[in-house]
């Protein structure tokens, strides 16, 4: 995404949000460099425990921010005083994060009309029953970000009914728990094979009573066949969830997505219309072409 807005010859920032994650394919400020075992800047193992997106009024100074800056999971997991695993260290440092803000803030400057995005960690509890994200899109919004949340689903385990309604489910919950508009999308379309493919073409604009059916036939339990109907109904009465595909050899795809977040986040009806340069300097080359040639005649 961010190569291509480049090529479109857009700003865009990101932000990592995971503090857990340490390769990035995009420019990301490296942090600062500290022996193994030690402390995040702004955090001490003595320090009490403490409580996705898009933006286009956004704030940048720096080709993008680390939270890794702030906290990171394995010093977390490496304190003796705390024990947390992978999972628990993750939701302390996020948790941290909430309560330190104000680095953020100083980490994102103040230049108007960016595009930032914030990549956040996958664990699906910090968007579902944990009050982390939703505070930092509060923050966001107090900052008068224009704020749209991107839930991406792995496509290669969206090929079936089950796992369909699953990942819907889990998109609703994030996108109640959240309260922002929010773009539903399915990653990864360029690994699937041509059958998958096809298969997976009647979950982009889903008949969910027809998903009734195929269900029904595997399901046994009475019980569980009047719930699956039940929740099938519901998802196809509201029409709240909405997948679009997404594959990263595609720029097409890629673009539909884009308009999709630009349009939820109203990016652009703020800017100023800018004539390229290249017509300014073709417009006064017409220009002096025609004296000249009114000169000659």
């Amino acid at each position: 995404m961010v190569q291509h807005c480049e090529a479109l010859g857009r700003a865009v920032q990101v932000v990592n949000l995971d503090p857990a994650a340490e390769l990035f394919s995009y420019p990301v400020m490296a942090g600062e460099q500290r022996p193994p075992g030690s402390a995040g800047r702004g955090w001490a193992p003595s320090a009490p425990w403490a409580c996705y997106q898009t933006s286009c009024i956004a704030l940048k100074r720096s080709p993008g921010s680390n939270i890794r800056e702030l906290i990171e999971v394995d010093d977390v997991m490496e304190d003796e005083s705390l024990r947390f695993g992978p999972n628990g260290g993750l939701v302390f440092c996020m948790e941290y994060f909430a309560n330190n803000f104000s680095w953020l803030e100083e980490s994102l400057g103040h230049v108007e009309d960016d595009y930032v995005l914030f990549d956040c960690p996958g664990q699906i509890e910090l968007y579902t029953h944990l009050p982390v994200m939703k505070q930092l899109v509060e923050q966001l919004q107090q900052w008068e970000f224009r704020v749209c949340g991107v839930f991406l689903v792995d496509s290669q385990f969206m090929v079936e009914s089950f796992k369909f309604i699953s990942g819907i489910l889990a998109a609703l919950s994030a996108m109640i728990s959240l309260e922002i508009p929010q773009i539903n999308v399915m990653t990864k379309m360029d690994l699937l094979s041509k059958k998958a493919k096809k298969e997976i073409e009647k979950y982009l604009d889903p008949d969910m009573y027809s998903m009734i059916e195929d269900s029904t036939n595997i399901l046994k339990s009475k019980r569980f066949k009047k719930l699956t109907k039940s929740i099938c109904g519901l998802i196809d009465d509201y029409g709240m969830v909405r997948f679009l595909p997404l594959d990263r050899s595609d720029e097409e795809s890629i673009n539909i997505v884009l308009q999709h977040i630009d349009f939820t986040i109203q990016y652009g009806e703020d800017l100023e219309f800018k004539e390229p340069k290249e017509c300014e300097e073709d417009k006064s080359a017409l220009v002096d072409e025609y004296f000249q040639d009114r000169v000659h005649e």
